[in-house]
């Protein structure tokens, strides 16, 4: 039975799309992606999701013990921070900068609504993500977090008076929040589908090599760059098997606390401690998880067998539990099923110009709000929007990125991969005046300052509150990030040329998360919510030892 409201055909929970694309519809509607064949390797899913939850936010898998990979994705599952996030490959800039609202957009035009006009500022800047330091690995300590580096001068653009900062990333940081249904990874997608690594298997008795080739499995490929990463996560030259050999020989989670009630973790959890019990190790984890002839021959070169396939335990457990943050309870996926009153009158009318003037299902469609995902044939997946310059930044070539889900937006600011904008209005401006940079992708657009109030509040419609306060599936350990230096040298003796850090600190959170909504990125430029109104404020002490 077909159905007309405001314009829109409803049916069977889908919307019909005057754009183009796959039908606007509810995410409850669409199965998470599988991986075929990975039950030949994995014979625990449930102890598989435990060591992938354990191990993204472990801050000890970082080469300086104090790095996670969700140091980076730690709000709504993307970055938060406002202090040394500043990159630029191609020119200099300021170093440890405090980003503040009025930089923003990072290009400034006369008139916001026309790309020709004046332009009053301009930057290629990118408001990246803070990694490590730069250092050469030199080996792991046994029993601790931190590995033996050597200290290396590092590019101008990262010291502060002479001392060396935290490096930062050349893109912005996105959400890994239902990253599950992308064809590939990263902003230029040279995460791919096909995940292909040697693994070192028992057969009959015999240590033999064996090629794993997984499909739907771009979230491993994704999740094996950054740990070894120079700049993420990662001093030069380590390898798995020497992260792996520092991990097996640490408790994990060992310097955080972890909420008894975390959805995951909470039953492994020391409840008069940090960490989790110690009947619980990375190593008897890959045990449970993982098929026997993966771990369990005694037979050694210079590592262990479980030391050697450690880096596809971690693409796998990483894999496994980011496709467990799926948010399918916004607003908008309950009016889509069939409940009129969850969106105001408001998000309607938004809701019928992003399908129609707006045009913008041509790239952002489906029930993920984006064209990059799994079975859309790759239609309008990667477009030259004209953020920036393509000879900036060749994305996916020629200056084409991926098009990243529209799913709490509201709370993953800054905006492109370029970080550019900071609010969502400046991105309805940007739209509206069909980019700033030639491209292929849009054309301007008409757009009163009714509707663009109307489509912004659509857009809040795609916030699912157990992200906005952190419950289940997305409560987490406890968590410190770094937020930028002091230009005075820090206090680790082995590093005197490193310059002091501050740090912000993020209480464990469980199933039921937190008292206070998440803080979007243009209050944090604001000073909003640090009266206790808002979450990861950035302005809560450390107390991680």
């Amino acid at each position: 039975m077909k159905r007309a409201l405001l314009g829109f055909v409803i049916a069977a929970g889908a919307f019909a799309q005057p754009g183009g694309g796959p039908p606007l519809r509810s995410l409850k509607q669409v199965v998470v992606p599988q991986v075929p064949g990975v039950e030949r390797y994995v014979r625990d899913r449930a102890a598989l999701v435990v060591l992938g939850k354990a191990l993204f936010w472990d801050m000890q898998a970082g080469s300086d013990g104090r790095t996670a990979c969700a140091s980076c994705h730690f709000h709504a599952g993307a970055d938060h921070r406002a202090k040394n996030q500043i990159s630029d490959p191609l020119n200099g800039f300021p170093v440890n900068l405090a980003l503040e609202a009025a930089m923003f957009p990072l290009r400034k035009l006369a008139d916001s609504t026309n790309r020709n006009s004046t332009v009053l500022a301009d930057t290629g800047m990118r408001v990246g993500s803070a990694g490590v330091y730069r250092r050469e690995f030199k080996g792991i300590v046994p029993g601790e977090a931190a590995e033996a580096g050597v200290e290396l001068y590092d590019a101008q653009a990262f010291t502060l008076n002479g001392l060396n900062t935290r490096r930062v990333t050349g893109r912005n940081t996105p959400s890994v929040i239902n990253s599950v249904y992308y064809q590939r990874g990263f902003w230029d997608g040279r995460a791919l589908q096909q995940f292909t690594q040697t693994v070192r298997i028992l057969r009959d008795g015999r240590l033999e090599n064996e090629e794993v080739r997984l499909t739907n499995a771009q979230l491993a490929n994704q999740a094996v760059g950054p740990i070894l990463d120079h700049v993420e996560m990662s001093y030069a030259g380590r390898s798995w098997q020497m992260l792996a050999r520092k991990m097996f020989h640490l408790a994990p989670l060992g310097l955080q606390q972890v909420a008894a009630d975390d959805s995951v973790l909470g039953p492994f959890a020391r409840i008069d401690g940090r960490g989790l019990v110690d009947e619980v190790s990375y190593l008897r984890l890959i045990q449970k998880a993982f098929a026997p002839e993966l771990w369990e021959s005694g037979e050694r070169d210079e590592y262990s067998q479980a030391e050697n396939n450690f880096g596809f335990f971690w693409a796998l457990a990483l894999q496994a539990y980011q496709a467990t943050l799926i948010s399918d309870d916004s607003p908008f996926d309950r009016f889509a099923d069939g409940d009129r009153g969850a969106l105001t009158a408001l998000q309607q009318e938004g809701l019928r110009f992003f399908q129609q003037q707006g045009r913008c299902t041509t790239c952002h469609s489906g029930a993920e709000f984006s064209n990059a995902v799994l079975g859309n044939n790759n239609r309008n997946a990667f477009q030259r929007t004209g953020v920036r310059p393509q000879e900036e930044d060749a994305g996916a070539g020629n200056g084409s990125f991926k098009s990243i889900g529209l799913r709490n937006v509201e709370l993953t600011g800054p905006y492109f991969h370029n970080g550019g904008q900071a609010t969502l209005e400046q991105l309805m401006d940007f739209y509206a005046r069909g980019g700033d940079f030639a491209n292929n992708s849009l054309r301007p657009f008409a757009m009163t300052s009714a509707q663009r109030a109307a489509v912004v509040e659509f857009l809040k419609s795609l916030t699912d509150e157990r992200v906005r306060y952190s419950r289940a599936p997305f409560d987490h350990p406890e968590l410190c990030v770094p937020i930028g230096h002091q230009s005075v040298p820090g206090n680790d003796p082995r590093f005197p040329r490193a310059a002091a850090e501050q740090w912000a600190g993020l209480p464990a959170t469980g199933a039921f998360g937190e008292r206070a909504p998440l803080q979007t990125f243009d209050e944090l430029l604001h000073g909003i919510g640090g009266d206790g109104s808002r979450s990861n404020t950035m302005t809560r002490a450390c107390t991680i030892p």
